[in-house]
């Protein structure tokens, strides 16, 4: 009998089934009913003694509730280790109060979800001002997994032209451009960038010689208003690339939004398939089986 198994909610249900074949453990997609007040009713699957609960939390609200009833509900089932694989980590940008009286979401969203599970993975989760993502979820085992291992084998796989310049759109980005260029023996460079407002967005390159008649690959960890896109779509272009194309971990744009980006000069858009998107090109399936062997480790998972 397995002791480790795998539930998803329905929105993940496709990533965390294949991820449970791979692992060769038994799936269970979690039920979600509505009421007509808008309460949710949630139904999972028989319990293992460790439970490893995808969920993706992208559109949050809801997700965060029926987490917490799956969670109650695997507990009395007999789950003695829950485990959330959550490849995109929601609230995190407000890791402050920017302003008087706005509430701390990190820090709220930490604190409830270290209450709920063991242990949480993630992947390049928005930590800017947060060092070590063990300080947002206290108590509990947390990792904070690269993107960059599954693109640039994916970019690799697939052919890449060996004069591309990898481009960050700001400093912070410095640490996952500089890896994946590394990881493919390319050169790269960030930009410098403004936020003048949520969609309002300016990118300069202070090199131009570095980027002229080369392809550019424009890497960003999270798009959900497509801003630093365009505007740095637009910053290459004048830098004189000679193509554009985009890589995303978190596709969180209306699909509708791919109009904009080709008349900006980008050529494709590629994503994880951290959130479902029609951008999905780039499974993170291996990363996270990686990170989940030592949960059978722990469980003897396999009885004779």
């Amino acid at each position: 009998m397995s002791k480790v198994g795998v539930q998803g909610l329905p929105s993940c249900a496709d990533p965390a089934r294949r991820l449970a074949t791979r692992l060769g453990v038994p799936f269970h997609e979690i039920a979600l009913h509505r009421f007509p007040d808008g309460e949710l009713r949630v139904t999972v699957g028989p319990a293992t003694a460790t439970t490893i609960l995808y969920a993706s939390l992208d559109h949050p609200n809801d997700k965060l509730i029926a987490l917490l009833f799956a969670a109650e509900a695997l507990r009395r089932g007999g789950a003695t280790r829950l485990v959330l694989l959550a490849p995109y980590m929601c609230y995190m940008r407000q890791d402050t109060a920017f302003h008087d009286g706005e509430a701390i979401s990190q820090r709220v969203v930490g604190r409830l979800l270290a209450a709920t599970v063991e242990r949480v993975i993630t992947v390049d989760a928005h930590l800017h001002r947060t060092p070590d993502i063990a300080a947002v979820f206290p108590g509990v085992e947390a990792e904070n997994l690269s993107a960059m291992p599954a693109i640039a084998s994916a970019l690799a796989a697939s052919g890449i032209d060996p004069a591309t310049v990898v481009i960050g759109p700001d400093a912070e980005s410095l640490p996952w451009v500089s890896d994946l260029a590394g990881r493919l023996g390319l050169t790269y460079a960030v930009g410098a960038k403004k936020r003048r407002g949520d969609r309002s967005v300016e990118i300069e390159f202070a090199d131009a010689g570095l980027i002229e008649g080369r392809p550019a690959l424009l890497i960003d960890d999270i798009v959900s208003s497509g801003g630093t896109l365009i505007a740095g779509a637009k910053a290459l272009r004048d830098a004189g690339a000679r193509c554009v194309d985009a890589i995303v971990t978190h596709a969180l744009f209306p699909p509708g939004m791919m109009a904009t980006f080709a008349p900006a000069g980008i050529r494709s858009v590629r994503s994880t398939n951290s959130v479902a998107h029609p951008t999905n090109a780039i499974p993170l399936d291996e990363l996270f089986a990686a990170a989940l062997r030592r949960e059978f480790d722990q469980s003897n998972f396999v009885e004779m």
